[in-house]
């Protein structure tokens, strides 16, 4: 399987953004193959074809991916072989990222937060300490409701709200200047 200049300068790139999120390069590479692949499968033998690894990196590395519920197996029929996709919906995947990064990061660091934030402090260092480690834990913690309810946005509107950007903030103002008005406060004329 040969790969296109535009295809190779994608699945390096991936490899090499690889190790700045926390997986090696050989994983990175064979998701972007198949990402770029789908919706046609690929089997492991074409995967160490096209990237030139070994089989058991691609093994490990799809075993990884699995892990990650980023990668699909899918059956041809005729074919014995495993053959292995990525969803066909980018926000599908993002979701699914979100989600494991989440489990795997967030939610670790809030358990062990809490934990300490129990404990009771043992000098004024320690007090200190658990006052700063509640800050952290709050903020997360807000972090999190947040994309608890982001979540179940529909993908329609989680893109309208994404596109928004930095125009979220004259939204804001502008409601904030209803509640005053509505609240009987008239609203300064700045802005």
């Amino acid at each position: 399987m040969q790969l296109s200049p535009l295809t190779q300068a994608f699945v390096l790139h991936f490899g090499e953004m690889g190790s700045r999120w926390g997986i090696n390069r050989t994983v990175g590479q064979i998701y972007a193959l198949l990402y770029l692949s789908a919706p046609v499968p690929l089997a492991a033998d074409d995967i160490v074809e096209a990237l030139g690894v070994s089989r058991s990196n691609v093994s490990m590395s799809l075993k990884e991916l699995q892990g990650w519920n980023l990668v699909l197996l899918r059956h041809i029929p005729g074919d014995r072989r495993d053959h292995f996709t990525t969803p066909d919906d980018v926000w599908q995947i993002l979701r699914v990222l979100a989600e494991e990064r989440k489990k795997r990061e967030v939610d670790p660091t809030l358990t062990v937060l809490r934990e300490l934030l129990m404990q009771k402090p043992a000098s004024e260092q320690d007090s200190h300490a658990q006052a700063r480690m509640g800050e952290m834990h709050a903020l997360i913690e807000q972090l999190t409701t947040w994309y608890e309810d982001v979540k179940k946005l529909e993908t329609e509107r989680l893109a309208s709200l994404l596109a928004l950007g930095s125009k979220i903030t004259k939204l804001l103002d502008t409601t904030e200047k209803v509640v005053k008005f509505v609240k009987g406060k008239r609203p300064s004329r700045e802005g």
